[in-house]
This record gives C-alpha cells, sequence and structure tokens, in this order.
C-alpha cells in the first residue's frame, strides 16, 4: 500500500482528494496565495492525528494542521504535495472545570465557545481576537492570538497553562500542567506561536479569569489619526490601565458603518476605550479617563450606557475587516507593532507611504499596545497593483522594524512576511531558529515553507 491508500485506511472516509473537495483548503484568509494540497485528512481523535503525522513522517509526507483558516499571513496555507491535517472536527471541550478556573479543550473549539461554557460559573477565556467566533484555539495557539483587550490581559501564551503535542516525528509529549506555577523550562510558552512548525497541539490546557464585574465602555472622536494616537499615550501616562484601546480611521469606520451600522461619528480618528474591573474602581477610573480625554482635544465623546451599546461599540471595530470589502475588491492587512510613544510618527509615515504609492490604506489598531493593522487596499485584475500594494505593505514593516518595533503583533508571519525576517533578526539569531526546528523536525515537514527565509536553511 501507498501513503495514500494507508492515510484513507487510517480515516475511513474522512480523506479528501477530488479537485472540488480540494478547493476550499487552498488559501486561508490570506486569499493572495493558493496551493493545492495532495489530500485533506478529516481526524475527529488525537490518536488519529498522531497515526497521520506518523504516516507522514514515514512516507516523507509535509503536512500542515488547519483549524478554520482565519490565518492572515498565509501560516495554514497548504504544503504542494502535502497533506492538510483539518482539525475542526476536533470540537470538544474536555473537561471544565470552575474551582480550578480551568478549561480542557481539543484543537478544533472555536474560541468564542470556551467564554460561552464557561459564562454560568462567572468565568471566561480573555483572548478575543476579532475572529473569535469563527477562529479555533489550535489556532489560537499556533499564532500566539491577542484581541482588542491584550493590553490588560495578554496574548494566548499568558492564558495557556498546558499542551498534548505530536512532535513532527511523532512523538507525543505534554509540556506545561494545570497550574500557573510552572517547573523547569517554560516549554508550552514556548510552543505558543511557532505557528505549527514544531508540532501539533492536540489538547490544549486553558486559563479561565472571573468575569469583569463592571465595564465602562467610552467613544472618543478626533479631528486625526495623530491626535487619537496621543490620546492614547495620555491615557497610560495617568495611571490607567484599561482593558482595551483601538483606534480606527476614515476609512474603516465608513467600512463599518455600512456593513453594521455601528452609530460611529465619521471623523479622522476614532479611539474606543474600555476599562473594566470592581464597580468602585471603574467608577472612579471613568473620571480620571473623561477628564484625559477631554484634555486630550477629543470632539465628542460618547459613554455606552448599558451592555447593547457596549456590544454595537466593539460590534462596529471588531467587524471593522471584513467590512473593509465594501471600499475595494481586494486588501492585504499587516500587522506590524510599533512603540506606544512613537504610534503618531508611524500613523504619518503610513499615511505618506499611501499617497506616494497611490492606494488607499484603512487602519485599525489595538492601540494600546502599539499593534498596527493597516489595511492596504487594491484591485487585484488591475496589472501590477498587487504588486504595488504588496511594496507598500513591505515599506510599512520596515517602519515598524526601524522605529523599534516588530513585523508581527498576532497574525504571525507565514508565507507573507517570511521574506522581512532578516530585516529584524540577524543571520545568527535566523540560523538558531533553524537548528530549533532542524532538531525537532529533521525531516522539514510540519509546515514546510513557512517563518524561516530560505537564506536560513534547507528546511525553510
Amino acid at each position: 500500500m501507498g501513503f495514500l491508500e494507508e492515510l484513507k485506511a487510517l480515516l475511513p472516509g474522512r480523506v479528501l482528494t477530488r479537485e472540488a473537495e480540494l478547493a476550499p483548503y487552498e488559501s486561508d484568509a490570506l486569499t493572495a496565495y493558493r496551493k493545492r494540497p495532495l489530500a485533506v485528512a478529516l481526524p475527529e481523535r488525537k490518536e488519529e492525528v498522531i497515526g497521520v503525522v506518523r504516516l507522514c513522517h514515514q512516507y516523507g509526507v509535509p503536512f500542515v494542521a488547519r483549524g478554520s483558516g482565519t490565518s492572515l499571513s498565509g501560516g495554514s496555507l497548504p504544503v504542494e504535495g502535502g497533506v492538510v491535517i483539518a482539525l475542526n472536527r476536533m470540537n470538544r471541550i474536555l473537561r471544565l472545570d470552575p474551582k480550578a478556573r480551568i478549561a480542557v479543550v481539543e484543537p478544533g473549539v472555536v474560541n468564542l465557545k470556551v467564554s460561552q461554557e464557561a459564562g454560568p460559573f462567572g468565568l471566561y477565556y480573555a483572548p478575543d481576537p476579532s475572529s473569535q467566533p469563527v477562529s479555533t484555539i489550535g489556532g489560537n495557539v499556533a499564532f500566539n492570538s491577542g484581541g482588542a483587550h491584550c493590553l490588560k490581559y495578554g496574548m494566548t501564551a499568558n492564558h495557556v497553562l498546558g499542551l498534548e503535542v505530536v512532535t513532527p516525528t511523532g512523538e507525543v509529549v505534554r509540556l506545561g500542567g494545570e497550574s500557573l506555577e510552572g517547573v523547569g523550562p517554560d516549554l508550552h510558552g514556548f510552543f505558543v506561536g511557532t505557528e505549527g512548525l514544531l508540532g501539533v497541539a492536540v489538547e490544549i490546557t486553558l486559563r479561565l479569569l472571573p468575569r469583569p464585574e463592571a465595564y465602562h465602555t467610552v467613544l472618543a472622536a478626533y479631528p486625526s489619526l495623530e491626535a487619537a494616537g496621543e490620546a492614547v499615550s495620555r491615557v497610560i501616562r495617568a495611571g490607567l490601565l484599561p482593558g482595551a484601546m483601538e483606534i480606527m480611521d476614515r476609512l474603516s469606520i465608513e467600512a463599518a458603518e455600512k456593513a453594521v451600522k455601528a452609530g460611529y461619528p465619521l471623523v479622522e480618528g476614532l479611539l474606543i476605550v474600555e476599562l473594566e474591573g470592581p464597580k468602585e474602581e471603574v467608577a472612579e477610573e471613568a473620571l480620571v479617563l473623561e477628564r484625559v480625554l477631554r484634555e486630550s482635544g477629543a470632539l465628542e465623546l460618547r459613554v455606552a450606557r448599558d451592555e447593547a451599546e457596549r456590544q454595537a461599540i466593539w460590534k462596529g471595530r471588531k467587524a471593522a475587516f471584513s467590512a473593509v470589502g465594501r471600499l475595494s475588491p481586494d486588501y492585504l492587512v499587516q500587522d506590524g507593532v510599533v512603540p506606544r510613544s512613537r504610534l503618531g510618527e508611524a500613523l504619518r509615515e503610513i499615511q505618506r507611504l499611501s499617497r506616494e504609492y497611490g492606494l488607499r490604506v484603512a487602519n485599525v489598531f489595538h492601540a494600546g499596545d502599539g499593534n498596527l493593522h493597516p489595511l492596504v487596499l487594491y484591485d487585484g485584475k488591475k496589472p501590477g497593483e498587487l504588486e504595488r500594494a504588496e511594496a507598500l505593505a513591505g515599506e510599512i514593516l520596515r517602519l515598524c522594524v526601524r522605529l523599534g518595533g516588530s513585523l508581527t503583533g498576532e497574525h504571525g508571519i507565514g508565507v507573507e512576511k517570511k521574506g522581512y525576517m532578516p530585516e529584524m533578526f540577524s543571520p545568527e539569531d535566523l540560523l538558531a531558529m533553524e537548528e530549533v526546528k532542524r532538531a525537532l523536525d529533521p525531516k522539514g515537514l510540519a509546515n514546510r515553507g513557512k517563518v524561516l527565509p530560505e537564506v536560513a536553511g534547507a528546511h525553510a
């Protein structure tokens, strides 16, 4: 029996090979890149994932684990001639312990489902990427996803306590445990954010938090993006640590309004600030926040009076990425990070680059931690426009590194940004990454062709 026959015997009726069946898996949310896999495997239990990975190792067939395919960097793009291990059917919450405040889940569990299941116990799962209603925990682990509230609560890595992982050679290892107090090296923290290069997580232990007693959500309208960015620094300088601080520019406001009618004022810069915590503390902080925002030159302040208004504000922000599709047939989403103190400078330069390249850029970002999400609008049907958009996106990444920031905050490197890795890392750094990859994946099978630039080594 050959590889495909053995794979089909391992997963009877759950191996896709026909052209029409493979088409939905050719791309992730970065649709500019497409690859045709050899097959798509649909395991339902961790033992089946282990079997598939061991079979791939035996035959030297590359593989990529995939959740909902919401990656914006080409991270879950298939490897040509390889296997996609689609984990959506592994969507069970195996254990939810409200006393220990943990949830043990399979990788195909949708992010929002964890909070929904934990809600009756007064608990929730804090990382909240915009793709929260569809993205899976396995994908969140691969990319160390954050979300609007990562300023106060941190990224996925801060909420994963333990992992059961199948390494690229088919070995099964447990990393971390069920406690915040680990012993020895932080191996589960090391695995989070490795974009599938070091194996497949088949079981994930998550930390749950008590739901905040009170929220105070404010919309502040500004005459310019720079003014909104400066307001963020003022809020932090005032000693406040909001749960979230988000900024949207005029283009993204227009798109969100057309899509979900959130009731946003149509201004050049919109700042959303959310305080959360004990009622008394939030009430005191709200007074300080109002003073700071008024002093920062806000044209208008609007406070959510109830949960429905709060949800409407967030619905607009979380719809922004998809809503931009109403303004342009195609767009590229970037994900660079700049120091918070240099936000204004970064935004001015992005506006200049937009004019220079003759392409519109919509800006939506996690302002609190300087994580920019510029959306470069283009029309792929116009000759050369995709290339121009990619060049502009690359200039934005170089700008972020030049200002002392990073190539990515939460979307990952994938295929889209791997060519820019030498801008941020020295040849020695890249070689060290390559050596770690080779030690755990000697055949270079796990998510081959992602993250590491070709210059770094043979398995990149």
